[in-house]
């Protein structure tokens, strides 16, 4: 009887803590993370018996959770995909809605002001219609502007947001170094902290949607946590914590260190998956690359046009004065450059563009390390070769592999220390600085400055077109030149070109320019780039009479101390008489000249940006409007690919979820039948009590 209630009794024990178990189940069906949990029993040692071994009862052995090391992994890290995909979907989605508006877009802005620049070359001299470009000028300039601000408030709540985030690993890494401290107590008897377990692994599916981490289970059952290529962010109950700081080369960029004990390590390039590796991703692969296309833009408007009115006349017979403002500014030139933070001497360094057609939309990273510069493309990893100026080592310029110029140089002030780095951004800040200087529409240059005529009394049918400077050049930098370029800065010579009177010969079949020539010019052959040989006087022009003749030389000229070579092309045709004249001089009263307007108009269809200056004339530049178009739609396809990225890595992570939920979750219909079996168990082995009770009493009855 004593070993039937001891059955009896374990009976009772058994059910009772199933029932407590399934109870616990039920209760936490919505707890996040909760796995469901059950207990296996098994027989007690039996008792030996004349018959045999009599069993003694049942025992619990272990209270278990339904688990799985793989769903759960697969959960973390389809979390952290999902996360990092719907942070970088929600920067991306409001870009392209503001590149591609027409609203906040450039494409608007940009087709009105050549629309007015195109009405204003129909009738050059109309006041009304040369304020019609300013003012589109200055809707243009502030287009740029204002897109360049909502970038930049774009990149400012993502300096926010990695504050905010960071705030959520901290407090999550602490929990999760505490629980690892609990469990490895806990598990020194040889059992499992189920719920302790449970909440750990919680607690790392949440860090998951902040950031990616590998996870490395320990032998105490303690999770090791690292971030990145290994950085670690808990190891045990040891804690490191991440710390959102200024970046060293460019302040206004956030970036992500990782702080263990007194040691800082910046691990921002290694971040990945979950909100925070998200949003670096969003910054580095779209929004930098997107705000400097958009300077790359703005600086190649204001270079372009400025050049272009730089090589006119204004209503008063004036060279042309820029309409925007020089993207060369001093103070221009000190924001594209920084010092690193850590730099250890003084030197600082700007950066003047050079060529804006040139530019590329990468930044880079210049290093000195104390012999000679380095310098490496950041958009893709290029090492760049640096080429100091002759006349001043302090004056960088950078070339690719290539040998292609980079369209800019640096410039720096004072000596660097070894291991110094500079931060170049060339056209970081060009959207946000280009504005219209010009406020007089009159000073617009819409005239050539040069013009042709033949004179009346010739006797031949001969004409000579209208004479086209296709070409600036300084004679004493010749060598040194890569790319046919307008400086706007040469043109105020121009003001000084003599009036030259050409005579054909009929012996010679030659246009003969005066002799002697005017005092400081010279005549001579189309200087080369770079010069095969120097270029040589000459007298005359040979032409084929009755066909059309291609002219082209050069003119030097000499004014108050500065020197300029223009090379000169335009047509001749016809049949002209020996000693019939044309005139070819400074355009003096040309109000009506719309020659240099038509190029401006023109621009907009030149190839002005991306010009890779080893293939010549046959340039792969682009447009303005397409070098646009391309932005919106580089913008626009990772837009698409991240709304498709985003609806799978959903997918994915429901799947996850799911698969984790059949396993782990808690079924109530299942609970609940559960909750009925171990009610009838228990009541079973009640039953078991009472009969031995009965026994009981009826053996000691039997002894009155």
């Amino acid at each position: 009887m004593a070993d039937l209630l001891n059955i009896g009794l374990s009976g009772l024990s058994v059910s009772k803590t199933q029932l407590s178990i399934t109870g616990h189940n039920i209760t936490n069906v919505n707890t996040p993370g909760f796995s469901r949990q059950d207990a296996s029993q098994a027989t007690r040692l039996p008792q030996f018996s004349g018959a045999g071994y009599i069993g003694s009862g049942a025992a619990l052995t272990e209270v278990r959770r339904t688990y799985s090391e793989f769903l759960t992994s697969q959960l973390r890290n389809s979390t952290a995909l999902n996360s990092d995909v719907t942070a970088y979907k929600s920067q991306i989605d409001q870009l392209d809605s503001l590149l591609a508006s027409t609203t906040t877009g450039i494409t608007p802005s940009m087709q009105k002001f050549f629309a007015a620049l195109q009405t204003a070359a129909e009738d050059p001299a109309n006041t009304p219609a040369r304020e019609l470009v300013l003012a589109e000028a200055e809707g243009l300039a502030r287009r740029f502007n204002t897109l360049h601000d909502r970038l930049s408030e774009q990149n400012g709540f993502i300096n926010s947001q990695m504050v905010t985030v960071s705030e959520q690993v901290n407090r999550l890494a602490t929990s999760i170094g505490s629980l690892n401290n609990a469990i490895a107590e806990a598990s020194a008897n040889g059992k499992q902290p189920n719920d302790l377990l449970d909440a750990r692994d919680e607690a790392v599916r949440q860090l998951s949607s902040y950031i990616g981490v590998n996870v490395v289970k320990q032998d105490d059952n303690s999770l090791n946590l690292f971030i990145g290529s290994g950085q670690p962010l808990v190891v045990g109950s040891t804690v490191s914590r991440l710390q959102i700081v200024n970046g060293q080369g460019d302040p206004s960029r956030f970036e992500v260190e990782l702080v263990n004990g007194g040691t800082h390590q910046n691990v921002t390039p290694q971040v990945s998956g979950g909100e925070l590796g998200g949003l670096i991703r969003y910054r580095s692969e779209v929004l930098d690359p997107s705000t400097n296309s958009l300077g790359r833009l703005a600086l190649a408007i204001s270079d372009q046009v400025n050049g272009q009115l730089g090589q006119g006349l204004d209503l008063k017979g004036q060279v042309g004065s820029m309409l925007f403002g020089d993207y060369n500014d001093p103070q221009l030139a000190d924001l594209r450059a920084r010092a690193f933070s850590d730099n250890t001497s003084s030197a600082d360094a700007s950066l003047s563009i050079d060529d804006t057609r040139l530019l590329g939309t990468s930044d880079y990273r210049l290093e000195f390390d104390g012999s000679s510069y380095q310098a490496r493309r950041l958009s893709d990893g290029a090492v760049m070769t640096v080429t100091p100026d002759p006349s001043n080592p302090l004056k960088l310029s950078l070339r690719d592999a290539a040998g292609r110029d980079q369209g800019f140089s640096v410039t720096l002030t004072g000596t660097p220390s070894a291991g110094d780095r500079f931060m170049l951004e060339p056209t970081r800040m060009g959207a946000s600085s280009i504005s219209v200087e010009l406020d007089q529409a009159d000073q617009l240059s819409f005239a050539a400055p040069l013009r042709s005529e033949s004179n009346l009394q010739n006797r031949g049918n001969a004409v000579i077109g209208a004479p086209e400077i296709v070409q600036v050049l300084d004679p004493a930098s010749l060598a040194s030149m890569q790319a046919l370029r307008s400086d706007p800065l040469a043109q105020a010579v121009i003001s000084a070109f003599p009036n030259l009177t050409l005579t054909y010969d009929d012996a010679t079949q030659q246009l003969q320019f005066p002799s002697p020539l005017p005092a400081g010019v010279r005549i001579t052959t189309v200087p080369q780039l770079p010069p095969a040989a120097a270029p040589t006087d000459i007298t005359g022009l040979a032409i084929t009479p009755g066909q059309s003749n291609a002219l082209s030389f050069a003119v030097e000229v000499t004014s108050g101390g500065v020197t300029q070579s223009y090379t000169i092309q335009q047509t001749f045709s016809g049949r002209p008489q020996d000693n019939d004249s044309f005139t070819l001089g400074f355009n003096r009263g040309g109000v009506s000249d719309n020659r240099n307007a038509l190029k401006l108009a023109d621009l907009q269809s030149k190839a002005s940006i991306g010009v890779d200056p080893n293939l010549g004339s046959g340039s792969s530049g682009v447009s303005f409007t397409d070098g646009y178009g391309e932005l919106v739609e580089r913008v626009g396809t990772l837009t698409a690919q991240a709304r498709q990225d985003s609806e799978a890595s959903t997918a994915v992570l429901k799947q996850a979820s799911d698969n984790r939920d059949s396993l782990s979750g808690v079924n109530l219909d299942e609970e609940a039948a559960n909750l009925i079996k171990f009610e009838q168990y228990y009541n079973a082995s009640a039953q078991i009590i009472q009969v031995a009770r009965s026994l009981f009493d009826t053996l000691i009855s039997s002894f009155r």
